[in-house]
């Protein structure tokens, strides 16, 4: 854990010899998302392969640049492309930027992903604000070691999405005129695809769409103290008894058409924070 901690700090300072303002906000997108950060102003871009100890985005669509700038004046930190279990890489690795995102002094962490509707009131292209979480994917990133100035040993994750930003995502959404739906988002590891009885499974123990991201970040966002928006943009319905198979590509251009809509919420949202305020 020392290790991991040497190469969250290396990152840390190659980052704040570089940039004019240290973030408030963190924001990190998935896939066919990159385009709902695409108003972020007074640009400082990395390429992941450029910053040191940092991993790389293997999955189509996922551009693979860090960013900073500025969302409605208010200094923003964002991972256009994350980095996923299923790729190869450990816990500790996709969570890097979010320990990073810590130790720059991000207190609002803003996440977004694609996910396949379970829900069979939801519809292809919707944007679901996640209410709670099922973490299925066999691991979690406080597995080892745990460094006290992060966090405790054992995080409550009674309430991981934060209310209040909830309410905010639903009034940017009322404002211009977005649909937005709520509910539960389970997470497995991947990279296969959810078979018709493990749709049944997840619906059954309440889940309202499934996802193979996300969810390490959140849990060390949660043991770093920050404040939580997850969105889902629902790509595809997996509904077991209506099964239509799923293509990345069908994924992305979902994703894609739904980034402008998505971009208005998360703007909306980071308008109405106050300055230095999470």
């Amino acid at each position: 854990m020392e290790s991991f901690k040497k190469k969250v700090n290396e990152v840390a300072e190659f980052v704040r010899a570089r940039i004019s303002a240290m973030p408030d906000i963190g924001l990190l997108v998935g896939t066919g998302l990159g385009n709902s950060l695409k108003d972020i102003k007074e640009v400082t871009s990395f390429e992941y392969r450029e910053i040191p100890n940092f991993p790389v985005s293997t999955v189509q669509s996922h551009y693979g640049r860090l960013v900073f700038g500025r969302i409605e004046e208010k200094p923003v930190m964002a991972m256009q492309g994350r980095f996923h279990y299923y790729e190869g890489y450990n816990m500790q690795e996709v969570t890097l930027p979010v320990r990073v995102m810590q130790v720059l002094g991000v207190k609002t962490l803003i996440l977004s992903n694609a996910s396949g509707g379970i829900n069979p009131l939801f519809n292809r292209g919707d944007i679901m604000v996640i209410a709670d979480h099922i973490n299925l994917t066999g691991n979690n990133p406080l597995v080892g070691p745990n460094v006290d100035e992060w966090g405790p040993r054992f995080p409550d994750m009674i309430e991981v999405y934060s209310p209040r930003l909830i309410s905010l995502a639903e009034k940017a959404a009322l404002e211009n005129c977005i649909s937005l739906q709520k509910g539960v988002y389970a997470g497995l590891a991947g990279p296969s695809l959810e078979t018709r009885a493990e749709i049944r499974f997840l619906r059954t123990i309440g889940a309202d769409a499934v996802g193979l991201s996300t969810i390490p970040e959140v849990i060390a966002a949660v043991h770093g103290g920050m404040a939580i928006l997850g969105l889902s943009v629902i790509t595809n319905m997996n509904l077991p008894d209506n099964p239509v198979p799923c293509s990345v590509d069908k994924v992305i251009a979902t994703a894609e058409e739904a980034a402008p809509r998505l971009q208005k919420v998360i703007e909306g949202v980071i308008k109405a924070l106050p300055d230095g305020v999470s």
